[in-house]
Parts: structure tokens; C-alpha cells; sequence
């Protein structure tokens, strides 16, 4: 349950001013049974769910572009040893 000032509170639910001893939010209608809870606060936050998966080890699944650049980087890599075995140190 949101905290009461004196002369009015915000509605956790929609931000509204909401006057002391009201028994509903004039704006959204919500009251202590249909969203004056301690969770709806953070309704519309747009966070993660708990139960989503936060692993920081896991590795982002390649992109095309990087397997270009990993491609580039081996051919450059065979051509430079190449020119290098074929000259004879």
C-alpha cells in the first residue's frame, strides 16, 4: 500500500493524484484490491523478469559480419605465410 501523505498520494498504478482517504484513483480506478500493492510500482518499468537468464559467460551467437571479418583475417594470415615460406626465411 502506497504511503498517504496528508492532503493526497501518487496512485503506484497510474501516477495520479490521489486525495487522502479516497477509496479509489479518480484517474485508473485502482484501489488497495486491484493494484495498490507493493509490486505495482514497478508495473510498466519495462525491467527483466526473475526468472531471466543474466549469465554474463554466455557468448553472444556470432554475427555474419564477424564471420566475414574472422574470414578476411584467416586469408590475410595464409597469404603473409605463404609469401613467407615461398621466399625462404
Amino acid at each position: 500500500m502506497p504511503k498517504r501523505r496528508d492532503e493526497s498520494f501518487l496512485c503506484p498504478s497510474c501516477g495520479a493524484d490521489v486525495p487522502a482517504g479516497a477509496p479509489a484513483c479518480p484517474e485508473c480506478g485502482s484501489d488497495d484490491e486491484t493494484g495498490w500493492s507493493d509490486q505495482t510500482m514497478y508495473d510498466g518499468l519495462d525491467l527483466p523478469n526473475e526468472d531471466a537468464d543474466d549469465d554474463p559467460d554466455t557468448d553472444p551467437a556470432p554475427t555474419p559480419l564477424g564471420r566475414f571479418w574472422t574470414g578476411v583475417a584467416v586469408v590475410v594470415l595464409v597469404a603473409f605465410l605463404w609469401l613467407i615460406f615461398r621466399r625462404g626465411f
